[in-house]
């Protein structure tokens, strides 16, 4: 005889917590993981631009996608998004503080991933002369 699915679910021990650091470290990678959203950012610490400059630093985004990530990076401020008003008035997206902030590990995470992530393919890269464990 079967156990109702119900009963089944009430009787499984919680799963644990994650400790803080890993809950954070969660929400960073879903966030930054999102396709495209790192270069979206990286493409920003050129400078303000508008979209069909921010377009233009991220090749093969589409009009769409570069919308919905711009929003999204807006809505958890680490973009800015400001309205120049004038006759034919323009968007500029910019860095946030919190989004400038995001520059430090961006940086980091560029030479980690020269340093041990393959291009293209190719064997990892030997740069390091510290064998890895």
């Amino acid at each position: 005889m079967t156990t109702p699915r119900r009963a089944q679910l009430a009787h499984r021990p919680e799963s644990p917590r994650l400790p803080e650091p890993l809950v954070a470290a969660t929400r960073a990678f879903a966030l930054l993981g999102k396709r495209w959203n790192g270069l979206i950012l990286a493409a920003l610490a050129k400078g303000p631009a508008d979209f069909v400059q921010l377009r233009e630093r991220v090749p093969g985004i589409s009009d769409r996608i570069l919308a919905d990530r711009v929003q999204e990076l807006t809505t958890v401020d680490l973009v800015t998004r400001t309205v120049q008003p004038g006759p034919t008035p323009r968007t500029r997206y910019a860095l946030s503080p919190h989004g400038n902030a995001f520059l430090i590990p961006l940086a980091s995470l560029i030479v980690w991933a020269e340093d041990h992530l393959p291009a293209n393919g190719s064997p990892a890269s030997d740069r390091s002369s510290t064998p890895h464990r």
